[in-house]
């Protein structure tokens, strides 16, 4: 061998061996991992404003161009299809931490969904009649049939290659990455977490809860009890201190006339209060009854704050109702066997309290009941309010005044 041919060889064998150590980019780890992110955060975008608002619950409309970039993302980065996830999620809707429920913790048990969600996605994906019950409306194009569901494997395939293109052997870790996103934010924390731990706005018929008032790094799913209580809104901030990034991305999107919204969350108006309850003050308190309990939940945790101030003065033990505080405005249902004695103990103690949470339970009545006629339940309106300002409680008399000033 010539030394002109030793040195040829040498040469590209130093250009092999600095391209799987650097890859075409030659970023550094800092590089790799800020990169890896902003494309993991491109993923769980895709997921939630494609999968979820636009395909499972239809919330908003999507231009062909934002539609097939998502998919095609999605393709590439999870591969995901697209009848799999719109069908599974709705069918969790549908059977929500009941027996059928895909991934509840409540079901499965938080170690199973939290861990092993993605297993968990994956055996009901298999499911025929979940398939064909709640896949309906999904792409069904040339390129979804013989592409995208047909070879779901082979994008993640080539975004490992391109990966490894990118950055060398350090690919493979920004590809890892981008693999476990999905299966650790969405199958392991929404699903899980969502339903386990957290804050609750609302009174949802769910265990669904709020991770955090910020949803950024999972794209707006942190606010999942917001999107439990309003599932068809494309929005799922709804207190002034809240943020969806999501959304953000949805009103970036419209600007461009990309996106359209078609459903948000409602909002109660309010106009001069009226002398009596009537049938269109019902059908204003049914159609917003969520915040209207979020309201008188306000309201009783106020009501239980100054009642242990009031212990408190008098030097008694406030330890008991500081307990019981967290659950009053709670769904019998959804209050722990062990802490309902404490609840009985409380409300026996604490008159107010207890007409407090009763009055919760009549005004419930007018959308749980089932048998009453719009009539018979605009009376029992006209009644609840009436007992709620002669109560000779502020906060029940005030409460019932706004109601009468409700409009659909």
């Amino acid at each position: 061998m010539s030394s002109s041919d030793s040195g040829t060889l040498s040469l590209l064998w130093d250009r092999l061996v600095d391209f799987f150590a650097h890859g075409l980019t030659h970023a550094s780890g800092w590089q790799m991992l800020l990169i890896a992110l902003v494309l993991t955060h491109i993923t769980i975008a895709s997921v939630t404003i494609y999968l979820h608002r636009h395909q499972a619950h239809r919330s908003m409309d999507l231009h062909p161009i934002a539609s097939h970039f998502f998919r095609f993302w999605l393709w590439m980065t999870t591969g995901q299809v697209t009848k799999e996830w719109a069908a599974i999620h709705r069918k969790h809707h549908a059977k929500c931490e009941r027996e059928g429920d895909p991934h509840s913790p409540h079901v499965f048990g938080i170690k199973t969904v939290f861990w092993t969600g993605a297993e968990l996605y994956r055996a009901e994906s298999k499911n025929a009649e979940t398939m064909a019950r709640y896949g309906h409306g999904t792409p069904d194009d040339w390129i979804e049939r013989h592409v995208y569901t047909r070879h779901s494997a082979l994008g993640v395939s080539l975004m490992l290659i391109i990966d490894v293109v990118l950055f060398g052997l350090g690919g493979l870790a920004v590809w890892a990455l981008q693999m476990a996103w999905i299966p650790i934010t969405a199958a392991g924390i929404i699903n899980g977490i969502g339903h386990w731990w957290g804050y609750r706005n609302f009174e949802a018929t769910d265990a669904s809860t709020n991770i955090s008032p910020w949803g950024i790094i999972i794209g707006g799913e942190e606010l999942h009890n917001n999107h439990h209580t309003y599932p068809t809104s494309a929005k799922l901030s709804v207190k002034p201190y809240e943020f969806d990034i999501g959304w953000m991305y949805i009103t970036i999107l419209k600007s461009l006339g990309l996106a359209s919204v078609k459903k948000l969350p409602p909002k109660m108006a309010f106009g001069e209060v009226k002398p009596v309850a009537d049938e269109k003050t019902l059908e204003a308190i049914i159609a917003n009854r969520y915040e209207v309990m979020a309201g008188y939940a306000s309201e009783l945790r106020a009501a239980c704050q100054r009642e242990v101030e009031a212990l408190k003065t008098r030097s008694g033990d406030a330890s008991a109702l500081e307990a019981a505080r967290r659950w009053l405005h709670r769904d019998d249902d959804k209050v722990p066997a062990a802490v309902k004695p404490q609840l009985a103990l409380a409300r026996a103690e604490h008159p107010v309290l207890d007409k407090m949470v009763t009055m919760r339970e009549e005004l419930r009545l007018l959308w749980t009941g089932t048998n009453a006629t719009r009539e018979q339940l605009a009376v029992d309106l006209q009644a609840w309010c009436r007992r709620a300002e002669e109560s000779g409680i502020a906060a029940l008399r005030d409460f019932s005044i706004q109601l009468r000033s409700a409009r659909a």
